[in-house]
């Protein structure tokens, strides 16, 4: 049997090196195709502003409340302007997320790069699942428990009239924290997988986690205990997966690191 050289970089997936220079310019194009798919979903979702805003304030039409308001004479114009960055950000992640992957992916091995792939396919879903429970679920909570404070006052009819900039910052905040907090099992598996944490840590920390899911509801939602269970109950639950889940790669890279075949060493000459 003909015996084999080493390895390569090339054979292992990974490039070679790049010159400082090389790296720069790759950066920049990787930046200016993202921005070019941000400016043009931005020009899109510009033109159905008012169709989007009016997905946004579904919830609140539904919470009963008839009227929205704008205070000063440029709200409504860079409440539309926001709806669409906001927009065209979200349409616009697949592309950023694959020039990111284009731009890194030369300097990654084979295997680290299966091991990457989950990740970022996994990252726009558990994002759309935040978001959804705070559109669908949350949102809806808070603003029946925020506009129940309308009625008599002490003889004084009270009212909600919330601005079009007010009710926009406050969806957002909820869709971004919820989003945001849903990939807390990517952030866990990342951080195992580059060492700084361990399965045993994470569970030993189980109790500080159940505290620190209550600190951040009470501070990315409304007052109100319905509001902040709705994301704190889920962020433990998400917690508790990654935990699953970081034993099921370990598993499986055990049961793979067994099973593979192991070349016989070369008989010295």
């Amino acid at each position: 049997m003909s015996a084999e050289g080493p390895v390569t970089a090339e054979e292992d997936g990974a490039g070679g090196k790049m010159p400082l220079l090389d790296h720069l310019i790759e950066l920049r194009s990787r930046l200016l195709k993202s921005l070019l798919a941000v400016a043009v979903a931005f020009g899109v979702c510009l033109y159905f502003a008012e169709d989007i805003f009016r997905i946004l304030v579904r919830p609140l039409v539904e919470a009963g409340q008839g009227r929205i308001i704008y205070t000063q004479l440029f709200e409504a114009f860079f409440v539309q302007i926001k709806v669409a960055l906001f927009a065209s950000m979200m349409i616009a992640f697949p592309v950023i997320a694959n020039q990111l992957w284009k731009f890194v992916a030369p300097g990654l091995y084979r295997n680290e790069k299966r091991a990457l792939l989950p990740f970022i396919f996994a990252t726009p879903l558990l994002f759309a699942a935040g978001a959804s429970l705070a559109y669908f679920v949350t949102v809806p909570v808070a603003l029946k428990f925020l506009l129940g404070f309308q009625g008599d006052l002490g003889g004084i009819q009270q009212e909600a009239l919330p601005s079009v900039a007010n009710y926009l910052s406050f969806i957002m905040q909820f869709i971004m924290a919820f989003g945001i907090c849903f990939l807390l099992p990517i952030l866990l598996l990342l951080l195992e997988r580059s060492g700084i944490v361990t399965r045993q840590q994470l569970i030993s920390a189980r109790r500080y986690m159940i505290v620190a899911a209550f600190a951040i509801a009470a501070v990315a939602t409304p007052p109100d205990i319905l509001s902040q269970f709705l994301l704190a109950v889920p962020l433990i639950l998400l917690y508790e997966l990654s935990i699953f889940a970081i034993w099921f790669t370990q598993r499986r890279r055990k049961t793979g690191a067994e099973t593979a075949p192991v070349e016989p060493l070369e008989e010295a000459k």
